[in-house]
C-alpha cells in the first residue's frame, strides 16, 4: 500500500468521481481505477462501489478512508516540516481558532508576524473549539488556539494565553442595565439568544443554569456571535458572550455587560498542539510571537 492509493481513497471520498480525482493527481482516468482495483486486491476486499454514475466506498472502505486521512495528512506534515530546515525563515503555518481568539485575538497578531517574517505563510481556519481539538488530533493544522474551559486530551498539549471571561449583554434601555449588580433569578423569565449547540459558550450557559436551578426562556439560537450583538442592541433579549468580544460595543455606549452571577465556570484561551507533531523552528517562532503579544 503506498500514498498515492490512500490518497486517491480521500479524494474519492470528496468527489465521487473519477474524473476530477484523477485531474487532482495529475493521473489518467485509467491509471486511477488501475491503483482502486490494485488496492482491493492487496487488502483482498471490495473497498469501491459504483451506484447511480458514483464512485462509493464500502462500509471497508470508509474504515480505510478514516486512516487514509490521517496517514495523508502525516505524511504532508512531514514533508513540509523537514523542508523547513533547509529554508530559513521560510515555511508554512496552519492555524485553527474558534471564533473570539480568531476574530479579537489573531488578526493584530497574525499581521504583526506576517511583517516580521514575510516569506512565511499563513493560514487560519475559524471553526468551533471542538472541531479545532480534532483537527489538531488529525495533524489537520499545527496550530489551535481555542477558547473553552479547562482541558486535558490525549496528544494535546495546552498553554494559557489568557482568560476570557464570560458576561451578561444587555442593550443600554434594558431594565436590567439599571443594576450594578444581578441575581441570577433575574435572568430566568427574559428573553435569552443562545448560542449554537456546538460552541463552547452554549455548554457553559448550559452549565450555568443548571447549577443554579435557572430554567433560561430560550428566546431565539443564533449560529453568529455578530448576530447576538445586534439582536441584543435592538431588543429586549439578553445572552453570555466573551468580554473580548463586547470590549468596543460597551465602549461606546452600545451594549451594557455585567458579571454573570453565580458564576463558578472559568474560560481560558488556550494555544494547543499535537505532541506527535514535530516542532519546527517556524512554528517555535511563532509560539513565542503569539505568546509575547496575546495579551498585550
Amino acid at each position: 500500500m503506498n500514498l498515492l492509493k490512500l490518497q486517491i481513497v480521500e479524494l474519492l471520498e470528496k468527489h465521487k468521481k473519477i474524473t476530477p480525482v484523477a485531474d487532482a493527481l495529475g493521473l489518467k482516468q485509467p491509471t486511477v481505477t488501475f491503483h482502486m482495483k490494485s488496492l482491493e486486491q492487496e487488502l483482498g476486499v471490495q473497498l469501491f462501489e459504483s451506484r447511480l454514475g458514483k464512485i462509493l466506498l464500502t462500509e471497508a472502505g470508509q474504515s480505510l478512508y478514516h486512516y487514509s486521512v490521517k496517514i495523508n495528512s502525516l505524511a504532508h506534515e512531514a514533508e513540509r516540516v523537514v523542508k523547513e530546515y533547509d529554508q530559513l525563515g521560510r515555511g508554512s503555518l496552519r492555524i485553527g481558532a474558534s471564533y473570539v481568539p480568531g476574530t479579537y485575538i489573531l488578526p493584530r497578531i497574525l499581521s504583526g508576524f506576517a511583517q516580521a517574517y514575510p516569506r512565511i505563510s499563513l493560514t487560519l481556519l475559524v471553526k468551533t473549539a471542538p472541531v479545532i481539538k480534532e483537527m489538531l488530533l488529525n495533524h489537520e493544522i499545527d496550530l489551535g488556539i481555542l477558547s473553552c474551559e479547562p482541558f486535558q486530551a490525549p496528544h494535546l498539549a495546552a498553554q494559557v494565553l489568557c482568560e476570557d471571561e464570560l458576561v451578561l449583554i444587555t442593550s443600554p434601555q434594558h431594565r436590567l442595565a439599571e443594576y450594578a449588580e444581578l441575581r441570577a433569578e433575574q435572568l430566568e423569565h427574559v428573553p435569552f439568544l443562545l448560542h449554537s449547540p456546538e460552541s463552547s459558550t452554549r455548554q457553559l450557559t448550559a452549565k450555568w443554569a443548571e447549577s443554579n436551578g435557572i430554567q433560561l426562556n430560550a428566546h431565539m439560537e443564533l449560529d453568529s456571535l455578530e448576530a447576538i450583538k445586534q439582536t441584543v442592541m435592538l431588543g429586549e433579549g439578553v445572552s453570555f458572550v466573551s468580554q473580548l468580544a463586547v470590549r468596543k460595543e460597551v465602549e461606546r455606549g452600545e451594549l451594557v455587560s455585567r458579571p454573570i452571577p453565580k458564576n463558578s465556570y472559568k474560560r481560558y484561551v488556550y494555544y494547543a498542539y499535537n505532541v506527535d507533531r514535530r516542532q519546527s523552528a517556524v512554528l517555535d517562532q511563532f509560539k513565542e510571537h503569539l505568546y509575547r503579544f496575546a495579551t498585550v
